[in-house]
């Protein structure tokens, strides 16, 4: 649900159905090691298992962000090798961009016909999603929205497609004309937040002026916290200072105090250390609300 950043690194561009896929085995293996998964052959269960496990294992976080720009200076895309250190080391994921590109290098690497595409919020571009078509179907994938996108969703629809997750309902609209895809978040009935994916395949590199407006001193997660893992069973979102985590479709919600109390939650649910939520912290502008 916002921008991320570019490259590194100069590396192949994000695999399309038609380019190679850019992945080395050992990446691959090490990728699905840390999702707890193994190779298996392209299906829609296997796909479905895929995104289950980005979704819970690999959280929706602007920490790594925060963290890489004031440790490492950095205002570019983590390249996969840094994306990984972070997922083993200190139980990073990333925003949009991060976590979009590279489960879709993966998804190219394991054989699936996946690509990446942009999509408009309140200006073009600045999310990115996933499309892949499978068996006949073509499914989108998001795992940067910081939403309970578990399973792939198709798109092919001739009716909304709807998840529920406590208060919040999101809804898949069938495609428009031009063959894009509208996603509406609701709080409460209330329409809160909406993009739009177009079917166009991008690479990093077609995007770069819109992931360096994300490192404007204005840009909403440099000015913001969030972090958010989903599965069917056990949710946790943080935004900010609103913690709610959902078990069984019941929801409780706690208004932290402070930082401190922060840095304890994100620890405690996300598993990464609270020396580096601190230092990621020592560079955030504020607390700003991500849907304004």
């Amino acid at each position: 649900m916002g921008l991320e950043t570019v490259r590194t690194t100069m590396e192949p561009e994000i695999a399309t159905p038609d380019t190679s896929p850019p992945l080395s085995r050992p990446l691959v293996d090490r990728y699905l090691r840390l999702l707890g998964l193994t190779r298996s052959a392209p299906s829609l269960p296997a796909l479905h298992e895929l995104v289950t496990a980005h979704l819970y294992r690999v959280p929706f976080e602007n920490i790594s962000k925060l963290y890489h720009r004031h440790r490492r200076k950095l205002t570019t895309l983590p390249d996969i090798a840094l994306y990984l250190d972070g997922m083993e080391r200190y139980h990073f994921g990333g925003t949009c961009y991060a976590n979009n590109s590279h489960f879709c290098e993966l998804l190219a690497s394991l054989g699936y016909a996946a690509r990446l595409c942009g999509a408009d919020m309140s200006a073009p571009d600045v999310h990115a999603a996933i499309m892949v078509r499978l068996e006949g179907r073509e499914y989108l994938v998001d795992a940067g929205y910081g939403a309970p996108f578990w399973e792939p969703m198709p798109r092919d629809l001739t009716t909304d497609f709807e998840i529920t997750l406590d208060r919040e309902r999101y809804v898949l609209k069938p495609e428009d004309a031009d063959g894009s895809s509208r996603v509406e978040q609701y709080n409460d009935g209330v329409l809160r937040h909406t993009y739009r994916a177009k079917p166009a395949a991008k690479t990093i590199a077609d995007l770069a002026s819109v992931i360096a407006d994300s490192f404007r001193p204005d840009a909403t997660f440099l000015n913001a916290v969030v972090a958010a893992r989903f599965s069917p069973a056990h949710s946790v979102v943080i935004r900010n200072l609103k913690l709610t985590e959902t078990r069984a479709g019941e929801s409780v919600e706690q208004t932290l105090k402070n930082r401190d109390d922060l840095v304890t939650e994100i620890a405690t649910h996300f598993s990464i250390p609270q020396e580096i939520t601190r230092e990621a912290l020592d560079g955030l502008g504020g607390f700003k609300d991500i849907f304004a």
